[in-house]
């Protein structure tokens, strides 16, 4: 189970790590989109890594396969005819596999995971009007008819900066690796604390190192305490500094007691991570456990095994053209219908699209205490109106 979970974070981190050239326009492009007839079978593109020399991404497409075929037998009303393509994580052959598929009628097309990919599919059909629902979490490449449908640092440190502005905690430091995962998490904290009017104090950064983290937990815990910052925002995952920057932070004189941690990753992967003393008191985000529990269910009884942690979004976007489908007798899939859909019943909760190109999902803040965690702030199960 561990190698399943720290795939996932491999994953996850894949979707920043990667230069995505020639990345989008941040708006959506176009205002048309294929209309269909709901009486009828729509084509669906499903682009997944199968082929891959790495056996853990090859699981990993096969359990895509399975969460979308299990929400077109749940979600749809109107037929859905869902053709599979393999990619091999290889862009050039992801974007060969895009153009097959408009050639083969897709009206939309799910996937790929990695962004390099995602990226290669948006341009190989710019020329269409096909909208991509992309499964990776990197925000620099969302935009034109390309959404990314992967829980991104944007909407973590969205909701967390949110609700701790809220509370009147609005002096807000990073700590971060110097690294492309580690710039683009920050950015994002930055981001998030303009939007909710508290101040950024800046970003203290280490070296992706054991050595450079011990080194850097003296400088960092004095960059913080100096700011006068009353939030401090670890980036790191379990995978990276997080053990150690629990444990060092504190030991230089960085107070949990006064200065509120928080995490852009989730710290109860693995569990072991919660008894960590700098991490007693701190938040983190996690998605909506009654739809994740129930989701996993549902898996397990038609295919007898665990779905893969990011299986889900496979499963989201089936959810996604299903929606737009219910909408009347001959409906869009466009960007801007997407957008205009509002709230999505998904895998882990609901979410909806933004008009970046991004995804709002609900996610519930957790708060750490004795070696465990509880709810403090639940997800929403819905967004209102569509956010333009």
């Amino acid at each position: 189970m561990i190698s399943r979970v720290f795939l996932s974070i491999k994953l996850l981190v894949a979707g920043f790590s990667i230069l995505a050239l020639g990345a989008c326009d941040p708006q959506l492009g176009g205002t048309g989109g294929p209309r269909v007839n709901a009486n009828k079978a729509v084509t669906v593109a499903l682009l997944v890594p199968t082929g891959s020399s790495d056996a853990g991404v090859s699981a990993l497409a096969g359990s895509l396969v399975k969460a979308a075929q299990l929400a077109v037998k749940e979600k749809s009303t109107t037929p859905i005819t869902l053709k599979i393509y393999s990619t091999a994580g290889n862009p050039e052959q992801a974007a060969t596999a895009a153009r097959q598929a408009v050639k083969d009628g897709a009206k939309v097309i799910l996937g790929p995971l990695f962004s390099s990919s995602a990226n290669a599919v948006s341009l190989a059909v710019a020329n269409t009007n096909v909208t991509v629902l992309s499964f990776s979490n990197n925000t620099d490449i969302a935009g034109g008819r390309l959404f990314v449908l992967g829980n991104s640092f944007r909407n973590t440190a969205d909701r967390l900066v949110g609700y701790a502005a809220a509370r009147g905690l609005t002096r807000i430091a990073a700590v971060a690796p110097r690294n492309s995962a580690g710039n683009s998490a920050t950015t994002e904290i930055s981001r998030a604390a303009a939007k909710y009017s508290a101040q950024y104090t800046g970003a203290s950064n280490y070296d992706f190192t054991l050595d450079s983290v011990v080194k850097a937990a003296p400088a960092i815990s004095r960059d913080v305490k100096s700011a006068g910052a009353n939030v401090v925002i670890l980036t790191a995952d379990s995978a990276g500094a997080l053990p150690l920057l629990a444990q060092m932070l504190p030991e230089n004189g960085l107070n949990p007691a006064t200065v509120k941690f928080m995490g852009l990753a989730r710290w109860d992967i693995p569990p072991e991570n919660l008894a960590q003393r700098g991490l007693q008191g701190g938040w983190f985000a996690v998605p909506d456990f009654s739809a994740s529990d129930a989701f996993k269910t549902r898996y397990v009884a038609s295919y007898g095994s665990d779905p893969h942690p990011l299986a889900g979004l496979a499963y989201d976007g089936i959810a996604t053209v299903a929606k737009l489908l219910g909408t009347g007798s001959s409906p869009e899939l466009s960007g801007p219908a997407i957008v205009a859909a509002g709230s999505v019943s998904g895998a882990s909760g609901s979410f909806r699209y933004l008009s970046d190109g991004t995804v709002q999902r609900g996610l519930a803040v957790a708060e750490v205490a004795n070696g465990t965690y509880r709810i403090i702030d639940p997800a929403p199960r819905t967004f209102g109106d569509a956010a333009f």
